[in-house]
């Protein structure tokens, strides 16, 4: 099985345990980091959704718990054809991507189009250059 293939395998299982009874709008995540670890996180909503999580977010959050610190390789999977992350996502994903990070986005039949961060977020947030 391809490391994509695992990617949305894992992002799609995490999508079934997201929390979102406001919107019913499932998303899951995962991440390869470039030794192959795969990291997942899913939305997770609060009635004051300002505070709710991305699936994203919580991705970062358990990679950056196990003592990781950048994305190779990123499937986002939600309930519409083109579920892109959001902005606080893209720069998320920006500040922990490898220079060559790719971010699939997928709906439940599978991959739907791929992007280079350049793509996502053309002119990305930055205090200075990335120190891991």
């Amino acid at each position: 099985m391809s490391d994509l293939d695992r990617l949305f395998r894992a992002a799609k299982a995490v999508r079934e345990k997201a929390y979102a009874p406001y919107s019913n709008f499932l998303v899951g995540a995962a991440f390869r980091t470039p030794d192959g670890t795969i990291f997942t996180g899913c939305n997770v909503e609060n009635a004051s959704y300002p505070v709710s999580v991305c699936a994203e977010g919580g991705a970062v959050s358990a990679m950056i718990a196990a003592g990781y610190r950048e994305i190779a390789e990123a499937v986002v999977i939600g309930d519409a054809a083109l579920c892109t992350p959001c902005g606080m996502c893209r720069q998320r994903l920006k500040e922990f991507g490898t220079d060559d990070l790719v971010v699939h986005v997928a709906d439940l039949d599978g991959i739907r189009r791929s992007f280079s961060m350049d793509e996502l977020l053309p002119a990305a947030f930055e205090l200075k250059e990335k120190t891991r």
